[in-house]
């Protein structure tokens, strides 16, 4: 069993800024080097409410320390840059560390290929070099399941070592949130990001000590308070850039695409107008509040007897929802092995005999992660529950404003998921109901406890992770292109396995949508359709993806939905989900990660990585696990380090789309040529027989 009382030196270097290495600067407020600001005068600048403490220069300013945003920090490292990586927690890693899901989301034969980009392969490596093998846990839902906080050591010494090998430099700043844009005078660059770095108030806990939603709000603020010590930093570029379109660059790498809403650039929140595009989406208008579900996941530890457990007060408001939720010939010990074992993280026994769903039962000394959908799942829908605001929202709060910046999140909403986490780990020790099978299923297990304290797999002294598990985002309308006369954007008919000659869409489209329909699926057989006047119900549809000629990275994973709740709040007795999101869900090509999704409109030095890419909400189902983060995080990087070296700017390499640019091609050459390949192997319109590539 791990020894949590010697957990890694590297989380107190994040918080006090001692350096790590040679090439890389951890910036933290004790030693930070005041210098006077040098920027015209500007809205976002006139709200501060004093000269900012630290002007820090970069190459590149990635906002978010994410999968995406470290992956881009690792590229660009390697190429030689200046870099500024800011980040809400003290940890890098987003999916696999701060939000616990150390459960790689992987298909099954992009793993047996080993066919991901050269960082996640290397990451991988890692992992399996630290404990002798890819799985310590032991888990049945994934090859590789391990222990969070052993992600942020692995992920900072490979951002180490990218600095050594590319003679680049990290400048990292945890605990810090964007807060201001300044624009340029044409509005089309960001000259300057304001972000705040906070630190705890002399004798006050350590941070990791409260649950976000206790002090999210307060981060965002200017003003110090009794908990938080604040530092203004204004990110700039290099004073010395080299002449060229712009003189750096900054990607959006937030969990919840903040720059996106801060920027004011078009976006997209929640289920999208069920359209030729999106056949399956079961709205006729678009429905911003229902995103899908978010998780604070935790770590328990199965122990050799029954544990004290002090029951919360609010316990009883959520044990309505809890279920183990799957129809299995189990009973109910079975059913709590199934569950403790789908993401453990730590095998104590590995060699037993006694197994559950092809691994070994749970033994004492056994570490699980929970993040069960009929658990501690947290799925609002409804504008006076959703956790991401809307746009309107966001004006109406003052949060668009110069200064008025909190982050965008409902705070309530955080804090209901906070508790249902939390009841949901008593709900599997003492629970005896089950909202979707039998009651006699649950029955009592008190023999666990869960792992709270800063030295802990979750690194909080409260035990959840220190911030919740997000499956969606705000998602960028790309910009208008051939084909695309509303903006680009990446579609469910792009590259789902469904078969569109289902009753359903016939029975739920109208004539022209379900032609409309046929005729985008038809792939090469589409002009014939037109030419010959095909009905559509005899119209051919490809069994492939899209090809995207300006792809940067791949991606492959099931169009896997946790659906919103119909009513609120979702903890309600005899809630469901809300009826027909599930449609989409199912198997899911190998697609492409083209630029074009990376490209916001208005904005020429900004590129959107993460769950923030100009996709719809069926797309983001499936464009939103760990490699795929890391591949998009690789093609951002290199995309700006190709637009910087030829000065170009990332837009004019799409512009004349379908027609290639030659320094598209190029840039794709490159990112091959470096290891991170940008489509799968033999994958093209011409080859039809795509059947080997199910992600189940």
């Amino acid at each position: 069993m791990p020894q949590f009382s010697q957990m890694p030196q590297f989380s107190q270097l994040s918080q006090t800024g001692i350096s790590a290495g040679v090439a890389i600067a951890l910036i933290a407020p004790t030693f930070l080097t005041i210098s006077p600001v040098q920027a015209q005068a500007t809205d976002a600048l006139a709200a501060l409410p004093r000269d900012p403490d630290l002007v820090v220069e970069c190459d590149l300013l990635i906002v978010g320390g994410g999968l995406s945003g470290t992956a881009a920090a690792y590229q660009s490292l390697k190429a030689g840059h200046t870099v500024c990586l800011t980040e809400l927690t003290d940890w890098v890693g987003g999916q696999i560390s701060s939000q616990g899901t150390t459960a790689l989301d992987e298909s099954r034969r992009q793993r047996e290929l080993l066919f991901y980009s050269e960082g996640y392969r290397e990451l991988r490596r890692r992992v399996e070099e630290k404990y002798g093998e890819l799985d310590p846990g032991g888990c049945w839902v994934s090859a590789t399941c391990f222990l969070p906080y052993d992600a942020h050591a692995i992920l900072f010494d490979m951002l180490e070592d990218a600095a050594d090998a590319g003679d680049g430099e990290l400048k990292w700043f945890p605990f810090t949130v964007p807060k201001d844009l300044t624009l340029n005078a044409a509005g089309n660059q960001i000259d300057s990001l304001i972000g705040i770095q906070h630190s705890p108030q002399p004798d006050t806990p350590p941070l990791n000590t409260e649950p976000l939603s206790a002090t999210i709000q307060d981060a965002y603020k200017y003003e110090d308070s009794a908990r938080l010590d604040k530092t203004i930093i204004q990110f700039v570029p290099p004073a010395a850039a080299p002449a060229g379109p712009t003189p750096w660059y900054v990607i959006e790498a937030t969990e919840t695409s903040e720059l996106i809403a801060l920027a004011d650039v078009p976006y997209r929140l929640g289920l999208d107008p069920k359209s030729h595009l999106n056949p399956s989406s079961p709205v006729e208008t678009n429905d911003p509040y229902c995103t899908q579900g978010f998780t604070y996941t935790f770590a328990m530890e199965k122990t050799e007897s029954p544990q004290p457990q002090l029951i919360p007060g609010y316990y009883l408001q959520y044990e309505p929802y809890f279920s183990w939720e799957q129809t299995r010939d189990y009973n109910a010990q079975d059913y709590y092995d199934y569950v403790f074992t789908y993401r453990r993280i730590w095998n104590a026994d590995p060699v037993s005999e006694d197994r559950i769903a092809g691994v070994p039962r749970p033994r004492p000394g056994d570490i699980s992660m929970q993040n069960w959908t009929w658990g501690n799942d947290y799925r609002p829908g409804n504008a006076v529950d959703n956790l991401i605001y809307t746009h309107d929202q966001l004006a109406a709060q003052g949060q668009l404003a110069p200064g008025g910046w909190l982050g965008g999140l409902r705070q309530e909403t955080l804090r209901r998921g906070e508790e249902n986490a939390f009841s949901y780990y008593h709900w599997f020790l003492i629970g005896t109901t089950d909202s979707q099978l039998d009651d006699s299923l649950k029955e009592p297990t008190p023999n666990s406890r869960l792992l709270t304290g800063h030295d802990t797999p979750m690194g909080t002294a409260h035990g959840l992770s220190k911030f919740p598990y997000i499956r969606e985002a705000r998602r960028i309308v790309g910009r208008p292109s051939w084909g695309y006369d509303d903006g680009f954007e990446i579609n469910e008919v792009d590259f789902t396995w469904i078969d569109f000659s289902d009753p359903f869409y016939i029975e739920n489209l109208d004539p022209a949508t379900y032609e409309a329909l046929r005729v985008e699926v038809a792939g090469q057989a589409a002009i014939d359709a037109l030419v010959n006047e095909t009905p559509a119900g005899e119209i051919p549809q490809r069994r492939r993806s899209r090809i995207y000629p300006d792809s940067i990275g791949i991606a492959q994973y099931a169009i896997d939905f946790h659906p919103c709740m119909l009513e609120s709040p979702p903890e309600a007795p005899g809630n469901i989900e809300r009826p027909g999101v599930r449609q989409a869900h199912g198997q899911a090509y190998p697609t492409q990660i083209p630029l074009r999704a990376l490209i916001p409109q208005k904005l020429d030095n900004l590129l959107v990585t993460g769950k923030g890419l100009a996709m719809s909400t069926i797309a983001a189902a499936a464009y939103r696990v760990h490699s795929y983060e890391w591949s998009v995080g690789v093609g951002a990087a290199m995309t700006i380090d190709f637009a910087l070296r030829n000065e170009v700017m990332p837009y004019q390499l799409v512009e004349s789309m379908p027609t290639l640019d030659p320094l598209m091609y190029e840039l794709r050459r490159e990112i091959e040529l470096s290891g991170n390949p940008t489509q799968f192997p033999n994958t093209s319109i011409f080859n039809e027989d795509w059947e080997d590539w199910r992600p189940w």
